[in-house]
């Protein structure tokens, strides 16, 4: 069996059941990374169900491994429509990027802004504080889950706009919406920014597409993060006499199912968007959200 931290000093034991959790995990990361329902939120209860640690170096490895396959699914999917959206010519560049610069800052901005209002106000200045001791509050997920449907369902009753332009106001506003997502598993960043851009008026396809190469740009910061984090467990990986090659292979692996998963996941919800079904996203996320809070 896949065993926590605190049972087993090895991340997978060899048998079925191993590949049964990295296949399970990287399928859930894979969906509900792209789709809007909040992948943290699922991987933790999935996590919990299957009586594993969320929190050890070796779980940290494999969520680092997962969003690096999500990833590259989005490139590989978004890349021709981005070629032609961004790159047609030399000022579509530029105005493009300017977009993608102002929108970044913005989730820079509120992002550590809220971190330090959490970290002053809430954990009263503990100076042990990292906002991952967040991540196991099930009544937490519970409301960003329920935020994230909310918002969902509440952009696709503004009136449509197929050939909306993304202004510079739009993606300020999408921006700070993805920074506020950054503390609270649950709230979907794609769900959030997507609907976002929906309620400003930008066009489905301009609005999915400007959030997933937000999510390129956002990804390698956050995949570096939780490098490092198992870069700092590695002297209790060494402890327990764990080696990089038994820790790296199934991470490895899971990168793989993450990555077919994603592009499975990013036709769905392209055909959803486009098809007027956006709002099953957020009735399913209100409905998760019942799940999460009851589960504990």
């Amino acid at each position: 069996m896949f065993y926590s931290s605190r049972k087993s000093p090895y991340l997978f034991k060899k048998n079925i059941m191993s590949f049964f959790h990295i296949l399970v995990l990287s399928i859930i990361q894979g969906f509900a990374e792209l789709l809007p329902v909040s992948s943290s939120a699922h991987v933790i209860t999935a996590e919990r169900l299957m009586g594993l640690d969320p929190a050890s170096p070796q779980m940290t490895l494999l969520l680092v491994m997962l969003h690096t396959g999500t990833m590259f699914a989005v490139i590989l999917y978004f890349w021709r429509a981005w070629y032609e959206t961004y790159f047609s010519s030399k000022r579509a560049l530029i105005s493009n990027a300017k977009l993608l610069i102002v929108a970044t800052v913005a989730t820079g901005i509120i992002g550590l802004a809220l971190l330090q209002l959490i970290r002053d106000v809430v954990m009263r200045a503990d100076p042990g504080f990292e906002i991952e001791q967040l991540f196991g509050n099930s009544r937490l997920m519970a409301a960003a889950l329920a935020a994230a449907g909310l918002l969902i369902i509440g952009s696709t009753r503004i009136k449509e706009q197929p050939q909306g332009k993304l202004s510079l106001r739009a993606a300020v506003w999408i921006g700070a919406v993805q920074g506020l997502c950054l503390p609270f598993r649950g709230f979907s960043r794609s769900g959030a920014t997507i609907s976002t851009g929906l309620a400003l008026g930008v066009g489905r396809r301009r609005a999915e597409e400007f959030s997933f190469a937000l999510a390129v740009i956002l990804t390698p910061p956050v995949v570096a993060k939780e490098a490092y984090r198992f870069y700092k467990a590695q002297a209790v990986i060494a402890d327990h006499a764990a080696s990089l090659v038994q820790l790296f292979g199934p991470a490895v692996l899971g990168m793989v199912f993450s990555f077919l998963a994603g592009l499975a996941a990013l036709r769905w919800l392209s055909g959803w968007l486009e098809h007027g079904r956006w709002h099953f996203f957020g009735v399913y996320c209100l409905a998760a959200s019942l799940f999460v809070y009851f589960l504990g």
